[in-house]
């Protein structure tokens, strides 16, 4: 008998339709229950106190965040650092159980493409972007002239690209901004003798070590810090070693993967697997007329890598979103369409047909949404974050920062939104490092450390997205990442517990 027959990882859609039924399941065998919450009215100068029997407001002053038991400075949420609306520690209360029945799992998946709609419309729109660039002829050309100029110094490129993207992950939270890139890199990796499977390691690993790492992350250390009554400054020396050291792991993993499928293409993990790559242009041939780097496909590489540097400067400095993001790749294809003029209908159709390829990217992000929604609609997400509290409570120092990271990795797998994930838990974590004698960043790094492993494979995550775009299945994924994960989790663990101690 053939067990590995037996044993075939699922699509990637059908993993997030069993994260959905698990999602379902929890809301039958959990009690429902929830946090009251605290939302600052700036119209008013109030806060809005939601939850229990009735609402009600208070005045916008330091004394009604202590007599919430919230350690928050007023400025945090009067600046707007917090906008969102925040638990309120002690208040849990049980509701009425809400199960999630069959009509709502087969609603979960809809209503999250309704919710993603930002998103799934900002990837099919670069899927479009990319197209109009593979028909100008510019991406054969720049591969072929790419894959001389690293001839022998192809491991250079793993380097600088994972780094790039770690410093993305830090500073502004690169993570859904990373999709844009395969399409580009899979050609480029593919050409220097590399499998499918190291782009994706160097793209989503670069992405995933930041976010772990963060250092002045907004939509993570900074929400985390101020939720959790701290300033982000404290600890962030720590974070600073720990992303140097973290990236160079990661990087040294992956350049040990490429350098053998490089020498010896069988020993790849995906060796005998037909791989297509849905974003991926035709590898370069020997070198002819129509792949020749000429005046206009130089002008187009430039235009190709200014909308890049727009985009990051944009989502970094200007406060951009999927609004702007999707518009700067719209209108960069249409003036891109100009220059490279070759009739409506070629424009059209190369926008379209490369648009198309990306639909299942696409309908994996909304998919994914649906598993939150399966949770907030069954009042469980309050519930897991109960339990989680209770049980790290009165832990000595050492214990209570280890069985927090796990504590993290596990809700993780549930809420992938680094900012919800923040705002949900640092009010209720923070207040319980200073009955464990543990200073309140640690109870911070913790979140960082457990929320960045599980993002390199949570299936509520990216990382699906991710493997549809290079073609490569999740158990591949999770063969070649999880002894990654191992080493990052024990290199964490010692420096957090030698921290506490």
């Amino acid at each position: 008998m053939n067990f590995k027959k037996l044993f075939v990882v699922p699509s990637p859609y059908t993993v997030i339709a069993i994260v959905i039924l698990l999602a379902a399941a929890a809301t039958w065998l959990l009690p429902a229950g929830a946090y009251q919450q605290v939302k600052y009215d700036g119209d008013a100068q109030q806060f809005i106190v939601s939850g229990g029997e009735t609402g009600r407001t208070l005045p916008a002053t330091q004394e009604s965040l202590t007599e919430l038991g919230i350690s928050i400075p007023l400025e945090k949420f009067t600046s707007g650092s917090i906008y969102k609306p925040i638990a309120v520690p002690g208040t849990y209360s049980e509701l009425e159980a809400k199960p999630q029945g069959a009509v709502e799992i087969v609603q979960s998946p809809v209503k999250g493409i309704y919710e993603a709609m930002d998103v799934i419309l900002f990837v099919l729109i670069i899927g479009g972007f990319i197209g109009v660039f593979k028909a100008s002829g510019m991406f054969e050309a720049g591969i072929q002239w790419l894959a001389r100029k690293l001839k022998g110094r192809e491991s250079w490129l793993i380097i600088i690209v994972t780094t790039l993207i770690a410093i993305g992950g830090t500073t502004f939270g690169m993570a859904e901004e990373t999709l844009a890139f395969y399409p580009i890199l899979v050609p480029v990796f593919l050409a220097a003798g590399y499998d499918a499977l190291v782009p994706v390691a160097v793209i989503y690993t670069g992405s995933s070590i930041g976010t772990m790492f963060s250092t002045v992350n907004p939509f993570s250390v900074i929400i985390a810090s101020d939720a959790a009554g701290v300033n982000w400054t404290n600890g962030l020396e720590m974070r600073l070693v720990l992303l140097l050291l973290g990236t160079a792991i990661c990087i040294w993993y992956i350049l040990r993967y490429a350098s053998r499928v490089k020498a010896d293409p069988s020993r790849s993990m995906l060796f005998g697997k037909t791989i297509n790559p849905p974003a991926a242009a035709p590898l370069p041939g020997a070198e002819t007329e129509s792949n020749v780097m000429t005046r206009k496909k130089w002008l187009l590489a430039a235009l190709f890598a200014t909308t890049f540097i727009i985009m990051i400067v944009g989502v970094s400095r200007l406060h951009w979103w999927f609004l702007e993001m999707t518009t700067l790749f719209l209108v960069a294809a249409i003036v891109t369409g100009f220059v490279m003029w070759k009739g409506e209908k070629k424009f059209i159709d190369a926008f379209i047909s490369s648009a198309e390829e990306m639909l299942g990217v696409a309908i994996i992000i909304g998919l994914a949404r649906g598993v939150t929604i399966v949770l907030n609609d069954g009042q469980v997400s309050d519930t897991l974050l109960f339990y989680a509290s209770n049980l790290v409570q009165g832990m000595p120092p050492v214990a209570f920062i280890g069985s927090l990271v796990m504590v993290f990795i596990v809700l993780t797998f549930f809420i992938s939104s680094s900012s919800g994930m923040a705002v949900l838990t640092m009010p209720i974590m923070g207040p319980l490092a200073n009955v464990a004698g543990v200073p309140a960043e640690q109870v911070v790094n913790a979140y960082l450390v457990g929320f960045g492993l599980m993002s390199f494979i949570t299936p509520t995550g990216l990382v699906l997205p991710s493997l549809v775009m290079v073609d490569v299945s999740f158990g591949t994924w999770l063969k070649f990442i999880m002894p990654l994960l191992g080493i990052l989790l024990a290199f964490s663990l010692v420096f957090l517990m030698l921290n506490v101690i």
